[in-house]
C-alpha cells in the first residue's frame, strides 16, 4: 500500500509541476529515475544475498548441533556409574527444549533452561574428570560436550540474535519509496496514463521484500528452517535408550 501511494503521490506531483512550470525536462527525469532504480536493485541484491546467507547458516547450524549432541549422547555411555544415565536424561530434555522453542515460540524461556542444562551437564563433566582424571573416555565426553555448547552459542547468535540490521531495512524501504515516487513523477510529467505495468512493478518489489523478510525470520514466515535433524536425533535417542 505504501509503495502504491508513493507512485500515486509522485504522479500527482508530476502533473502539478507540469502545470506550474515548463522547465522540467522529461528525459532528464527519466534518467534520474533509472539511476535510482539501479541503486534500488543494488541494495535489493545485497540484502537478499545477506538474508539467503543467514538462512543457509541457520540450516547448517541445526545439522551441526544435532550431530554434536548425538556424539555427546553416545559418549555419555562411557561415563562411570549412573552419571551417564543422568547426562543422557538431560540431553533428551535439551533436545525437547530445542524443538518446543520452534514449535511453541517460547524462545527466551527455552534459552534460559538450555543454559541451566549446560551448567548441570558441565558439573557432571567436572565430577567425572575429578573421579577419573586420566580417563580417555571422560576426555572424549568433555570434548564433545564443549563442542555442543559452542554450537548452541553459535546457533543463538545466527538464528535468534542475528538478522538484517534495522538501519539496512530502513534504507531499503526509503529508497524503494523514493524510486517509485520518481517513476510516478516522470509519468505525471509526460502525461502518461496510469499503466497496469506500474502495479506489476509494485507487486514484484513487494514480493521480493516479503521474501527477504521471510529469509531473515525463517520461523515466522512461509520459509522455515527444517528441524528434521533434531527430530531424527530425538528418534535415535529413543531407540538407543540408556
Amino acid at each position: 500500500m505504501v509503495l502504491l501511494l508513493a507512485v500515486e503521490g509522485g504522479y500527482r506531483l508530476g502533473v502539478y509541476r507540469l502545470r506550474r512550470s515548463d522547465q522540467e525536462y522529461g528525459p532528464h527525469v527519466l534518467a534520474l529515475a533509472t539511476a535510482t532504480m539501479g541503486l534500488l536493485a543494488l541494495i535489493l541484491a545485497f540484502t537478499f544475498g545477506l538474508a539467503a546467507t543467514r538462512f543457509e547458516a541457520r540450516k547448517q547450524a541445526v545439522v551441526d548441533e544435532a550431530n554434536a549432541i548425538e556424539t555427546t549422547y553416545l559418549r555419555a555411555g562411557l561415563l562411570p556409574g549412573d552419571r551417564g544415565h543422568k547426562v543422557r536424561d538431560m540431553l533428551r530434555e535439551y533436545v525437547e527444549l530445542r524443538l518446543d522453542a520452534v514449535r511453541l515460540g517460547n524462545v527466551e524461556q527455552a534459552l534460559r533452561r538450555s543454559e541451566e542444562l549446560h551448567r548441570e551437564l558441565w558439573k557432571e563433566a567436572e565430577a567425572a574428570a575429578r573421579d577419573q582424571p586420566s580417563s580417555t573416555a571422560v576426555a572424549l565426553f568433555i570434548e564433545s560436550l564443549n563442542r555442543a555448547i559452542e554450537l548452541h552459542a553459535t546457533r543463538v547468535k545466527v538464528a535468534v540474535r542475528g538478522g538484517i540490521p534495522g538501519v539496512l531495512w530502513a534504507a531499503l524501504f526509503v529508497i524503494a519509496v523514493l524510486n517509485l515516487a520518481a517513476v510516478g513523477y516522470h509519468a505525471g510529467l509526460v502525461r502518461t496514463r496510469r499503466s497496469p505495468t506500474v502495479a506489476t512493478l509494485v507487486m514484484g518489489l513487494s514480493i521480493v521484500l516479503m521474501l527477504i523478510a521471510d529469509l531473515d525470520h525463517p520461523q515466522d514466515g512461509a520459509l522455515r528452517v527444517s528441524q528434521q535433524a533434531m527430530f531424527d536425533l530425538r528418534r535415535t535417542m529413543g531407540t538407543m535408550g540408556d
